[in-house]
């Protein structure tokens, strides 16, 4: 399945890019990183809808054998005949789910050693940058990361402290007046 993106990945890696232009290399690797990720979620969704499936048939067959049971119990052959051919085709739906669900795991155990194969390949190329090259991609993400909302830890100045200590003080204030005026009622001052 990661067939594709790990081509991208190795393309990239062998100098599809200028070699001048670790950046971008470095960006294909976080995006076909990215898309793996995004095709083991869709993986995972594969694998709850066959057991669910594998669910549905299960009691399909309970209910299908209880029927038979019953017919038998009344001694209904044609009944019991139905129950029996709705069984085995149920039978034969559970083996079947059970072996793609069998598959289903095992193509997403080989996926998510993949996707740990990219990750560990990109830090590798992220270290292998110069020190100032992963100080720029880490520079560049939090830009991303601020224009999305997201502010840097220790980025502070002094004056945004000062204000944040100030509407802190005047919160805690009006905490305590609330609570004096709702005492002051509950003691019949007021």
């Amino acid at each position: 399945m990661f067939e594709r993106l790990r081509a991208a990945l190795g393309a990239a890696l062998d100098a599809a890019t200028p070699p001048g232009d670790p950046r971008h290399v470095a960006g294909l690797m976080r995006e076909a990183i990215v898309e793996a990720r995004t095709a083991l979620a869709a993986m995972r969704k594969g694998i709850a809808q066959v057991e669910h499936e594998l669910a549905a048939e299960r009691r399909a067959l309970a209910d299908a054998e209880r029927r038979g049971g019953l017919a038998a119990g009344i001694d209904d052959r044609e009944t019991m005949q139905v129950a029996d051919r709705f069984a085995a085709k149920h039978r034969e739906r559970i083996a079947i789910l059970e072996q793609k669900l069998t598959a289903q795991h095992a193509e997403l155990a080989l996926a998510e050693r993949e996707v740990a194969e990219m990750k560990d390949e990109y830090v590798a190329f992220e270290r292998s940058l110069p020190a100032s090259e992963a100080a720029r991609n880490v520079n560049a993400a939090w830009r991303d990361l601020e224009a999305a909302g997201v502010g840097r830890p220790g980025t502070e100045t002094e004056d945004e402290r000062r204000l944040q200590a100030e509407l802190d003080r005047v919160a805690r204030q009006a905490q305590a007046d609330a609570q004096l005026e709702a005492l002051k009622k509950k003691m019949g001052k007021r």
